[in-house]
């Protein structure tokens, strides 16, 4: 059954059975983190990678370790696996000479609005108190999908849009 009715009076249990306030903060981080995954899905729709495969299942285990479920959820190879990936990529693109607007094409664009939940969802778990390996996983996804942005605009030929104080 979908329904439990646990939750009709704003409380919520944490995988370890104990009852919070649906606005604590870890229920606000690991939700930020879920919004985070489901943005993740729209962009594989138009960008499919095994690697945003592998980054929506860290982020379950992310939200695992945020709802306070016992195990080893993020550990130090996964924040090696993100670097590693955002070396490759920066290795393609051309050096940045200035901030770049959050714009583009389809993959682009929501490369940006993943980056930008992903900047929320790390300002959330500081809130919640999140362990170090968590924050650096969070912090170093950002600059993944920062540079996974670049990326497809160079792969695709888009041009990115410079800001220009007006």
């Amino acid at each position: 059954m979908i329904y439990t009715k646990t939750g009709d009076k704003g409380q919520t249990s944490l995988a370890n059975g104990q009852r919070v306030a649906k606005t604590d903060a870890r229920i606000e981080a690991y939700g930020t983190v879920d919004e985070l995954n489901s943005w993740i899905g729209a962009l594989r729709v138009v960008a499919e990678e095994a690697q945003l495969e592998w980054i929506q299942n860290k982020l379950f285990n992310l939200g695992a370790l945020l709802s306070e479920a016992p195990g080893e959820w993020i550990t130090e190879p996964d924040v090696n696996q993100l670097e590693t990936w955002i070396d490759e990529m920066q290795a393609v693109v051309p050096p940045q000479r200035s901030f770049i607007l959050p714009c583009g094409g389809e993959a682009v664009s929501r490369c940006h609005i993943c980056r930008t939940v992903c900047r929320r969802a790390e300002r959330k778990m500081i809130e919640a108190n999140a362990d170090t390996i968590a924050m650096c996983f969070i912090n170093r996804l950002s600059d993944y999908l920062f540079v996974k942005s670049r990326w497809i605009a160079y792969n695709n030929q888009e041009e990115e849009t410079a800001w220009k104080k007006v």
